[in-house]
């Protein structure tokens, strides 16, 4: 085993280095160390290596175990420093280093802005900040949300604002199990954002923008157009638009949810797959001019730009990056006749994406992406030589199953990890969706080329229309068949690495058939279920209460062990994209589910009695009684608008807490929460801090 996996590390460096590079970048995110430490670490491992240079042949010889060992230093102390200098909040001209309140603010626009419900949001870059006295360049990213019914349709990128109104951080929900939000776009560089009317800023007349970002906008907008133009049904211009450059603002958010739902949502995620299909085109097009000599240069050039081209019209995402450093890998390869492994390939291509941005290993889309296209080069030959087919249909139908449970092997783990749920009948759909996908992209690239010539583009228009709502058609049916999609999962981190580890260890035994590697996983497995059947422990033994964090509305969970009764506004509950955004992960964490019956609870209007515990909700100023002594609460939850003081309020109840739930307007809060100060009780107010979680 140690021969074979020198041979492996020996014939792909970059896998050996991938690792300590990743390590760090983990290391120093969740650490933060100053970038002092990185450069020393760094500095004193080049040391090393200038000096090893220096020794005989004999001396490096018997040091080769250390300078592995330095080199992988070296890496780890490079991922360290890499992802301490894309920090944004590290850069001395950070704007949020100097920002005040009172400053005026001048940024660009760096996209065109989208509709949403109540406003128009865009993405903008901070360049200067303003006083009284002086003014100063600055970096950073902020969101600009403008209203909605005064918006002003000149704002596109590269739009140059000036504005007055104060920041506001970006933060999260606070609710548990909530998407990082905050992280997210700290990934992307933004830290802020603002809400601007008409009059809150001003238009300069000159646009900020280079050429080349100018030609990729033009590009995207020339392809909307068209589409828009030639293909008539809205959810299937919408579905056009994503499949071929990820513009997702026009797709129906029903049809996407049934796409993920049916395990097929990489179709419409610009991805490795579109890649490789527009890759095998160019090469085929551009193939006459491999024959002569004088333009067999150009094949590689014109197949590469344009791949290049493609990937930055799409928005250039983690997934689609990594494709395009691939394939441009490979060409080069191709060029020079030189055949490189595929895994040195796969890891080359990570690591110069992670020195380009560190952030990445953290994108979904990235880590999927990798994945999947490492678990297609393991498994799909294995499975592809199970069964033999004479019979070219069979041979050519069972290599698509083979390639679609190969991805899903590695890919499984993740996803269940982050998104919690698992496609049933993802091989049915694949098998169909796959191939029709792929005829529908090349027929999108056909309809933008002869776009110019009507009558051919209104032709090819209609074919597509047909083709997509055939597609999207498939996809919601099976939606509804039963048991298609197994949710509610749950896994951790640790369990996510333990399948792996099971996964890795089954492989080698398997394949190199040695009984340790089949203890390994059989270890991994039994601290995958072990870990499982301790979550499940823990969640059938919990009473707690739960004040979520759902801004203008309230939202309550009472839970007692694996079931859960809600108090709170009914819109929440007839709005899907509500629930599943603000009250769906804490429920998949918790492990809960439904009970309008709900053991230890009794409601009694707005006052709930829980495992002993007297709660009560006050949305309106409660009713005067004739008690001389204020009933006693142990938790009071102040909702929505109601006309009280907190001075009135005691008089009628003694609350041991109060809690000033996400309904409440943030000029009342403040009022309220001055109360509690003078008057020393105990205060929680969501919007600030995130959901109130009281454990029993």
């Amino acid at each position: 085993m140690k021969t074979d996996l020198y041979i492996f590390f020996r014939k792909n460096p970059f896998v050996r280095l991938i690792i300590p590079l990743s390590l760090g970048i983990v290391f120093q995110w969740y650490l933060q160390f100053s970038s002092l430490i990185s450069i020393s670490l760094l500095v004193a491992g080049l040391l090393f290596l200038i000096i090893y240079n220096f020794f005989s042949l004999f001396q490096k010889y018997k040091l080769s175990m250390i300078y592995g060992l330095v080199m992988h230093f070296i890496m780890f102390s490079l991922g360290m420093l890499l992802m301490f200098t894309k920090d944004i909040r590290h850069r001395k001209s950070w704007f949020g280093k100097k920002y005040l309140p009172e400053m005026t603010i001048k940024a660009i626009l760096e996209e065109h802005p989208i509709e949403k419900p109540k406003s128009y949001k865009a993405e903008a870059k901070i360049t200067r900040m303003i006083t009284q006295d002086s003014s100063f360049n600055v970096v950073g990213k902020i969101i600009i949300y403008f209203k909605k019914d005064s918006f002003d349709h000149q704002l596109k990128p590269g739009s140059q604002i000036i504005f007055n109104r104060p920041l506001q951080e970006i933060k999260n929900t606070g609710n548990p199990g909530a998407f990082d939000y905050k992280r997210y776009a700290l990934f992307n560089e933004i830290t802020h954002q603002v809400y601007l009317t008409p009059e809150d800023f001003r238009l300069l007349n000159v646009r900020n923008i280079v050429w080349f970002e100018s030609f990729l906008f033009s590009t995207k907008d020339y392809v909307l157009n068209v589409f828009k133009k030639f293909i008539p049904g809205k959810k299937e211009c919408g579905l056009a638009e994503a499949l071929l450059i990820g513009y997702k603002d026009d797709l129906d958010k029903n049809l996407l949810q049934s796409y993920t739902n049916t395990g097929v949502v990489h179709i419409i995620a610009v991805s490795g797959m579109h890649l490789a299909l527009i890759f095998l085109l160019l090469d085929f097009v551009f193939k006459p001019l491999l024959r002569h000599r004088r333009t067999k240069w150009l094949h590689p050039v014109l197949v590469i730009s344009i791949l290049w081209i493609f990937t930055f019209i799409t928005g250039g995402a983690a997934s689609i990056v990594r494709a395009a450093v691939m394939f441009t890998f490979v060409m080069i390869g191709k060029t020079l006749k030189r055949n490189a492994s595929i895994y040195n390939i796969l890891a080359a291509s990570a690591f110069c994406l992670l020195l380009y941005n560190p952030f990445w290993l953290w994108d979904v889309g990235f880590q999927l992406s990798y994945t999947a296209v490492l678990s297609i080069v393991v498994f799909y030959k294995p499975l592809n030589n199970l069964i033999y087919f004479t019979n070219k249909s069979l041979a050519w139908l069972w290599s698509l199953l083979a390639v679609s449970i190969a991805a899903q092997i590695l890919t499984t783990p993740l996803s269940v990890y982050h998104f919690h749920q698992f496609p049933v009948y993802f091989l049915l759909t694949n098998l169909f969706a796959v191939p029709v996908s792929s005829v529908i992209l090349i027929g999108e690239l056909i309809l933008v080329i002869f776009s110019p010539i009507k009558f051919l583009a209104v032709f090819l228009g209609k074919i597509l229309d047909g083709m997509i709502w055939w597609l999207n058609s498939f996809i919601e049916r099976l939606e509804q068949f039963p048991f298609a999609l197994w949710s509610g999962l749950q896994t951790n981190i640790l369990q996510t690495i333990s399948l792996y580890i099971f996964i890795a260890a089954i492989v080698v035994w398997l394949f190199q058939k040695m009984k340790p590697a089949f203890w390994i996983g059989f270890g991994a497995l039994i601290l995958f279920f072990g870990i499982r059947s301790y979550s499940f422990y823990e969640t059938a033994h919990q009473r707690k209460l739960i004040v979520y964090n759902v801004p203008k509305f309230q939202a309550i969970d009472f839970i007692n062990g694996r079931k859960y009764f809600f108090a709170g506004d009914l819109e929440i509950i007839e709005d899907p994209t509500l629930t599943n955004f603000y009250l769906r992960p804490s429920r998949i964490e918790q492990r809960i589910a439904p009970d309008n019956q709900l053991p230890g609870l009794k409601i009694y209007e707005n006052q709930f009695i829980f495992d002993n515990k007297r709660i009560i909700i006050v949305d309106a100023p409660l009713a005067r009684t004739d008690d001389a002594t204020p009933a006693k609460i142990d938790l009071a939850i102040l909702s929505g608008n109601p006309r009280l003081y907190i001075s009135d309020l005691i008089k009628q109840i003694t609350p041991a807490q109060i809690v000033i739930d996400s309904s409440v307007p943030a000029w009342k809060a403040g009022y309220w929460k001055k109360d509690c100060d003078s008057l020393q009780i105990p205060y929680f107010d969501v919007s600030e801090k995130g959901a109130f979680v009281m454990n029993f």
